[in-house]
């Protein structure tokens, strides 16, 4: 029977004339058609099976175009590609939505009907939750993200103390396994009491500390000490949960309380109060069935990669995530989590005009030894975690499994770290030779942009890494710490960090920077960038060599401007050619006076005590007669209205006395149509949510 369809497959190909190399998907289709413009195919992988045909009859010498017509798909599993489905440089493999059209792949299921319990409660039944025991930790009602059912609805609770006990050393920097008693606020302690030990088994807490989140379920109550019990590794000496953490607790029924949460029964009913103005006639809910949309491994063993891939006008949403039976311990940047567009061994793969969105991991992640590959014009929302990652967080002995060239230019990445907010927007790992630009990257709860993977002074293979004209803003949201709009780590000659426009990052406690060259940054140029309303300064360095910070507007950061803390005895850094404006805050903060560092040629200027300006403790004179900012200036630089955030130059008879060359940061974001552009602005009610929060905090 196979010998005999391969022959009728085999006599199908030769029967074709020469657009034959198109095949067609469409929601009609069927996967035992032949995939023709009258008798499409169902799926990807339908398609993938019949280019794969395609290309053992004849090496092909035009591209394979799989063109999806428009409409609505179920993508029941992940697309996965590898080396067979290469392409060539002048024949490539494409996927792509027809002309005008972009096709939605949805990798969840479709939710029954709602009916109502209340006006303020309705339900509907998930038959396959107990018939095959199928969970979900994602909702997805209207294109937006529901919420878990969770408490507070607004704001966190914070521990009392927080002890723990070693169970299992093991031989590692932490211990194999401890038990930690978190002793909880009391008005949070009913929450946990009133649980069944079945429900308290569910009932997930998360934790943000510092940097850092830990997701645990809840091992066990003690009413007497008003404490919760957790499991899991040694917690990181150097980012404790301590009495300063936060905390909610997700996945109980009794908090079920606010507009936009669900809460799902083991029997299968799904409950969910309806958000304001949503009606259960016009109600559409998806759960997520997949984590992944696409798979692309080139074969390591034979050292061939998957190659010259494409992917055009084409919608990928509805993705979950489903927490390990253990929990989930802290990593900086959720590092390994996972992303819904996965790539190891590949060249030359591209995302042009595509759609990312309501996932419950990250978004793209270019992985282990990739290389050319391209994200173009993609717009990346609702997301898990990060939008796009780069490299891996190991150093492998073979360089040549090293990512490099990647390209992700002019996409939109918006409203990440749902799952996991200690997420990055957009970060590179170990690799090198990447370009990150143009991008619109706003509303994550950690960093925008990460560059390097390795603390302090010892070998990176990050070099030569340009981060440049990006739009990056409205991140932290006060839950986390220690974070940038663009932070680095590590030796890595050759990067730049250029023309963004960096601005609105806020964190919890300490470390909303603006600028932020962390652990043993070295031979880093910043320059021509403006960065403004960050809380902690505009431009910190924790500790690094010779970083190059040049011909920048710090301008109105809230508490500080600028900032170095870690003082060594080569030098740190040079500060030349900046201008710092500010009637806000502090001029200098932590350590920057006593650092090594050459600052000369700068403008400074505090519209409240002009020419009585302080350099921390010091005097214009006394900073001077120090050997630091000899020929810098106390003067006005003359923006044209900074109240209203316009730091053009009216003119610039000042700044040329620093020898200060303007730059136009209106070309930092994404650029083409005007559609495009407007897509790419943040909405207003979003960014007044983010002012009154500041507002809120600097209150305290």
């Amino acid at each position: 029977m196979c010998n005999r369809f391969f022959l009728l497959s085999c006599l199908w190909l030769l029967a074709t004339d020469a657009f034959s190399q198109t095949i067609y998907v469409a929601p009609s289709g069927n996967d035992q058609n032949p995939g023709t413009l009258q008798k499409p195919l169902a799926t990807l992988t339908g398609a993938r099976n019949r280019a794969r045909l395609l290309r053992r009859q004849k090496p092909p010498i035009k591209p394979i175009e799989v063109v999806v017509r428009k409409g609505e798909y179920l993508l029941t599993e992940p697309l996965v590609l590898s080396a067979e489905d290469s392409g060539l440089e002048t024949a490539p493999l494409v996927f792509r939505g027809e002309a005008g059209s972009t096709p939605v792949f949805y990798g969840g299921m479709r939710l029954k009907k709602f009916e109502k319990v209340s006006d303020e409660l309705w339900k509907t039944d998930v038959p396959e939750v107990r018939r095959y025991g199928w969970l979900f930790e994602q909702l997805y009602v209207n294109g937006q993200r529901a919420t878990r059912a969770q408490t507070p609805n607004n704001g966190f609770f914070q521990p009392k103390a927080v002890s723990e006990t070693i169970l299992n050393k093991g031989t590692g920097r932490l211990s194999d396994l401890a038990a930690q008693k978190v002793t909880v606020p009391i008005e949070s302690m009913p929450w946990f009491s009133k649980l069944s030990e079945a429900d308290l088994a569910k009932t997930v807490v998360t934790f943000y500390h510092n940097w850092d989140n830990t997701r645990k379920p809840v091992l066990s109550v003690s009413e007497a000490d008003t404490a919760i019990y957790i499991t899991g590794e040694g917690m990181k000496p150097w980012n404790k949960i301590t009495s300063h953490s936060l905390f909610v607790i997700e996945n109980l029924r009794a908090a079920l309380d606010a507009p936009g949460e669900w809460f799902l029964e083991k029997t299968g009913t799904l409950y969910y109060r309806p958000r304001p103005g949503e009606t259960i006639d016009k109600i559409t809910g998806f759960a997520p069935v997949n984590e992944k949309f696409v798979v692309i491994n080139g074969d390591e063993k034979a050292g061939r990669r998957a190659s010259n891939i494409r992917f055009e006008n084409l919608s990928f949403q509805i993705a979950g995530y489903q927490m390990p039976a253990f929990g989930v311990e802290p990593e900086q940047a959720a590092a390994r989590v996972e992303a819904t567009v996965q790539l190891d061994f590949a060249d030359k793969i591209s995302f042009i005009n595509c759609e990312v969105a309501h996932t419950g991991g990250s978004g793209i992640w270019f992985r282990r030894a990739c290389a050319n590959g391209r994200v173009e014009r993609c717009y990346l929302h609702d997301l898990g975690a990060s939008g796009v990652k780069i490299g891996e967080t190991v150093i492998r002995p073979d360089s040549s499994e090293l990512t490099h060239h990647i390209t992700v230019d002019n996409n939109i990445m918006r409203s990440g770290g749902h799952v996991f907010p200690c997420a990055v927007a957009l970060i590179i790992f170990n690799g090198r030779d990447n370009v990150l630009s143009h991008n619109e990257i706003a509303d994550f709860r950690y960093s925008g942009v990460s560059v390097g993977w390795v603390w302090g002074y010892a070998f990176s293979p990050s070099k030569r890494n340009r981060v440049e004209f990006n739009h990056i803003h409205h991140l932290g949201w006060g839950v986390l710490s220690d974070m940038g709009g663009v932070y680095t780590l590590g030796v890595s000659e050759g990067t730049v960090v250029s023309n963004n426009v960096i601005h609105h990052i806020y964190a919890f406690d300490y470390g909303g920077w603006g600028l932020y060259t962390d652990e043993g940054s070295t031979d880093i140029v910043m320059e021509n960038n403006l960065v403004y309303a960050c809380k902690s300064s505009g431009f910190h360095q924790h500790y690094g060599k010779d970083n190059l910070i040049r011909n920048n507007i710090f301008a109105d950061n809230i508490k500080a401007q600028l900032q170095a803390t870690r003082v060594e005895p080569h030098r740190s850094f040079l500060f030349t050619n900046n201008i710092i404006y500010y009637k806000t805050g502090t001029l200098l903060s932590s350590n920057w006076a006593k650092f090594n560092l050459l600052a000369d040629q700068n403008c400074y200027w505090d519209p409240r005590s002009k020419n009585e300006l302080m350099f921390g403790k010091q005097t214009v004179q006394e900073w001077q007669q120090s050997g630091k900012d000899q020929h810098s200036i106390i003067a006005d630089p003359g923006f044209v209205n900074p109240e209203a955030f316009d730091f053009r130059l009216a003119n610039t008879d000042v700044v040329q006395k620093i020898g200060f060359k303007p730059f136009d940061y209106s070309q930092a974001g994404v650029y083409g149509t005007i559609a495009w552009k407007n897509k790419a602005r943040l909405d207003s009610a979003v960014a007044q949510e983010f002012d009154e929060m500041v507002a809120q905090h600097e209150k305290k």
